[in-house]
């Protein structure tokens, strides 16, 4: 679809398997440009996602020439201060933030601006070698806007932060995986096959320990150690309820592979 078009086609959907859910962002005429309407995608794919039992991971990707390289400069250019803070923008990206499934990113070319803060949404994102992730805002006089400031740095640190959005420059994957804001990188035509089975793996665990354990871990950021450590310990101890620790615990004990219901 042209990145001129207005339908509902910015994100494609499909199922990975039984458990796993794969949006494509489609946009290649703007290497994929998140404008209002591929976020809107996103955030109804998601809540889909979220309702349905048997998803229990999703994976984002784009093309072998972009994630998403940026924003959409063109609808951005249109709205003035008022406009812009009142953006409905702001709203899909908390949504995206607060997805409580696993949610994977396989990065293939660019990554930049939006596309690097769709990237951090991301719990997991698996790097093309080739792939170049950057937040040059500043090129075009402004900064970022959906995280790229807040949470760049608490990712990679304050001196790469500052020198990728103050600067503009990019980085490579290699850089990416040393700072902490990829989890792999793997050559370019295995990208989406890795993280499609590293989602397959994750979706293969207790739906209930996945989930409280990503929440407890992205509280982290949030909370100081103590309060941080007590809501894990109370997230601990509810798992002790659940039919899933059982069933896991009597697998290891059998020497089988636990079969894992939700419950």
């Amino acid at each position: 679809m042209s990145g001129q078009d207005a339908g509902p086609q910015d994100i494609l959907v499909s199922r990975h398997g039984a458990h796993v859910l794969h949006l494509v962002l489609n946009r290649p005429a703007v290497r994929n440009a998140l404008r209002n309407q591929s976020l809107q995608e996103i955030v109804q794919a998601l809540a889909q996602a979220e309702a349905d039992d048997s998803v229990r991971a999703v994976v984002i990707s784009g093309n072998e020439k972009a994630f998403a390289a940026g924003a959409d400069l063109n609808e951005m250019i249109q709205k003035e201060a008022i406009a812009t803070q009142l953006d409905v923008r702001a709203q899909y990206w908390r949504a995206i933030a607060r997805f409580p499934k696993p949610l994977l990113a396989a990065v293939n070319g660019y990554a930049l601006g939006a596309g690097c803060e769709l990237l951090m949404h991301a719990d997991i994102a698996i790097a093309a070698r080739s792939a170049r992730i950057g937040q040059p805002e500043i090129n075009v006089g402004t900064i970022p806007g959906a995280g790229g400031t807040q949470r760049l740095i608490r990712t990679v640190g304050k001196p790469l932060a500052m020198k990728m959005v103050l600067s503009g420059e990019f980085i490579d994957a290699q850089e990416a995986l040393q700072a902490g804001l990829v989890a792999e990188v793997v050559e370019d035509h295995a990208t989406l096959a890795r993280t499609l089975a590293l989602a397959d793996a994750i979706a293969g665990k207790s739906p209930l320990a996945v989930r409280l354990a990503k929440e407890a871990m992205l509280q982290s950021f949030e909370l100081g150690l103590e309060a941080g450590l007590l809501f894990e310990r109370k997230s601990f101890s509810l798992m002790a309820a659940s039919e899933d620790r059982r069933e896991g615990i009597a697998a290891f004990q059998e020497k089988r592979a636990a079969v894992f219901s939700g419950r």
